[in-house]
Order: structure tokens, then C-alpha cells, then sequence
């Protein structure tokens, strides 16, 4: 098992930045690749951007590709989430997942949350 905490959230005017990160413990040398989601009021959950371990090969939902960049440290076992350019509707819980052996199927490993809050 793996455990997950995020943190560095809190409010921000539009235009603004903020870096989250999501520290890991437990079997974490099984990750094979984290991810970013985030869920707003009334809405579904949106995947925002994964990693593969050793962070050659990243992804980004277009919604935030150009403005997020998702990185890791591997020697503090840190997933880290930059936020620059943020906008209104970037408003949310942002959650950091991770997949164990290989990146594939549903995300079973979850934190839980930390609040953006992004004023207009």
C-alpha cells in the first residue's frame, strides 16, 4: 500500500499561482506513475495530469496544458503540481493519486485533497 497527503492549497486571485504537492510513504518504490485530479462543486471528478516514474513521460488534460507542470522528486517521495496563470474555474479539490506495478486501469490509490480557491 501506498499513502498519500497533499498540501499547499488555499486562495488565490485570478492570475496567480500555487504549487501543490503530495507526499508519498509506504511501498513507494512500486509507484509507476502518479496523477493529479480535481473535483469542483456539483461536478465530476477531472483528471488533470500524470507522470511516470522517473518523469520522462507526462501528460496534461488541455484544460491546464501550458500553464500546469506536473513534477516529481523521487529522493523525497514528492509529487509536485505547479500552478501558474490560474483561472476562475481552476476553482476546486485537487487530489493526488498513484498507481502501483503499472499505469494502467482505475486509480486505487487516493489522498485526500487539498482546496484551490481561485477568486475572479
Amino acid at each position: 500500500q501506498v499513502q498519500l497527503v497533499e498540501s499547499g492549497g488555499g486562495s488565490v486571485q485570478a492570475g496567480g499561482s500555487l504549487r501543490l504537492s503530495c507526499a508519498a510513504s509506504g511501498y513507494t518504490n512500486s509507484i509507476a506513475c502518479m496523477g493529479w485530479f480535481r473535483q469542483a462543486p456539483g461536478k465530476e471528478r477531472e483528471w488533470v495530469a500524470t507522470i511516470y516514474t522517473g518523469g520522462v513521460r507526462v501528460f496534461y488534460a488541455a484544460t491546464v496544458k501550458g500553464r500546469f507542470t506536473i513534477s516529481q522528486d523521487n529522493a523525497k517521495n514528492t509529487l509536485y503540481l505547479q500552478m501558474n496563470s490560474l483561472k476562475f474555474e481552476d476553482t476546486a479539490m485537487y487530489y493526488c493519486a498513484a498507481h502501483l506495478g503499472i499505469c494502467s486501469g482505475d486509480w486505487k490509490h487516493w489522498g485526500r485533497g487539498t482546496q484551490v480557491t481561485v477568486s475572479a
